[in-house]
């Protein structure tokens, strides 16, 4: 990795060579069209699952063919990369790119005559739109501008996730791969286990956080100064326009397709930490999150499509790089797969341990004392894998 020592004055300037695949993250959930606009060209309803298969099947097989990309800029042409506004009108143009691809979904269940198999294809569909939004979410959430912030309240209002944006930055990335964290998954705990203390205990995290903040401003807890009211509002102001404009039967379909979308999140989050541990220094206390405490891939595609979120080693310790310059660094956790592949074998719990329970403890050396584990299943983990066990089982993890 380049340091930031000035380069000499005959070196060439650094040159983004990716700098024109970051429009794969423009034209990727562009896709989600594709679906119906084949079916309203054939009328054959099995055209909608042409998207699916993109983003379950052929997705990974793209990462698979396409490698990964070991690359970095150079620190010296950090500041520089940041700065260039062509990054940024990117992640600017994809706010009414998916909300246009949301409402579009929404009117095309309600307006076309569809089987059950075309109705679930569509969830899935709009489902895929809103994980995109919480994913551009999460890149705009990140950054210190007003008008940044208030996009990514934006784009996580159509699938009803707006408290992410105080649960993600001011919770997650404190509790990091720790007991103390919802949305980090423990070793041994399937993602739809973890679904059960993720969602609701990320939300009862966000609303805390909110509380203390209006709190200690002296401001009122139910406000417009509320950054979780904020989405919540613009939230029943889209879904209350969509059912005057197509009908109340367009609320199920709503209410489905978002959680399919925020499930997108929860499998995000039960890839990028599974059983990683930071160290707890004192009570309650732990290590500075590093680098070691995700699991990192650098797959081509679905980095390019998803604005770097694999490289989340380097998001999680350095949060406010932007995803252009965002890092590889040698001998971390790594994925075998890009998060579309990664996905996939989540939501079979036996193909998920097959794979990743090695992994990790080849990661930590089969220590307990640094895995997370699931409280529930810890004994049982520790005589199945023969773990090093110098923790008495009743000072084990906390629930």
């Amino acid at each position: 990795m380049s340091g930031s020592m000035s380069t000499p004055l005959s070196a060439q300037p650094y040159r983004d060579r990716k700098r024109y695949a970051w429009l794969l993250s423009l034209l990727v959930p562009c896709t989600v069209a594709v679906g119906p606009a084949l079916m309203m060209a054939t009328g054959n309803p099995l055209a909608l699952w042409v998207p699916v298969v993109f983003f379950y099947g052929v997705a990974p097989m793209l990462d698979w063919w396409l490698g990964e990309d070991l690359s970095n800029p150079p620190e010296s042409a950090v500041p520089t990369l940041e700065a260039d506004r062509y990054y940024r009108w990117i992640t600017y143009l994809l706010v009414p790119v998916l909300w246009s691809a949301f409402v579009f979904s929404a009117w095309f269940v309600v307006r076309h005559d569809l089987p059950v198999h075309g109705v679930v294809a569509m969830v899935l569909i709009t489902g895929s739109v809103g994980g995109f939004c919480i994913n551009l979410g999460h890149e705009l959430g990140h950054k210190n501008t007003g008008l940044e912030r208030w996009l990514a309240k934006i784009i996580l209002a159509p699938t009803g996730y707006g408290h992410f944006f105080i649960e993600h930055n001011r919770g997650h990335h404190r509790d990091v791969a720790t007991p103390a964290d919802p949305a980090s998954s423990r070793m041994g705990e399937s993602i739809y286990a973890f679904l059960l203390r993720e969602m609701p205990g990320a939300f009862v995290r966000a609303w805390r956080l909110e509380s203390d903040r209006l709190r200690r401003d002296r401001l009122p807890r139910w406000s417009l100064r509320n950054e979780i009211v904020q989405p919540a509002l613009i939230t029943v102001l889209l879904w209350t326009a969509l059912a005057l404009w197509l009908g109340a039967q367009i609320l199920p379909f709503l209410l489905v397709a978002s959680f399919w979308a925020n499930f997108q999140l929860t499998s995000a989050n039960y890839i990028e930490h599974y059983g990683l541990l930071r160290a707890e220094r004192a009570p309650g206390k732990y290590e500075v999150c590093q680098p070691h405490h995700s699991w990192n891939s650098n797959h081509v595609f679905s980095n390019w499509a998803l604005f770097h979120l694999q490289r989340h080693s380097d998001h999680h310790a350095h949060p406010l790089r932007r995803y252009q310059s965002l890092r590889h660094f040698d001998n971390l956790p790594r994925l075998p797969s890009g998060y579309f592949g990664m996905f996939t074998i989540a939501y079979i719990p036996p193909l998920w341990r097959r794979v990743m329970d090695e992994r990790l403890l080849k990661v930590v050396g089969r220590d307990a004392a640094r895995i997370n584990l699931d409280p529930r299943q810890r004994e049982a983990l520790v005589r199945r894998y023969q773990l090093r066990d110098d923790v008495p089982a009743a000072r084990s993890q906390a629930a």
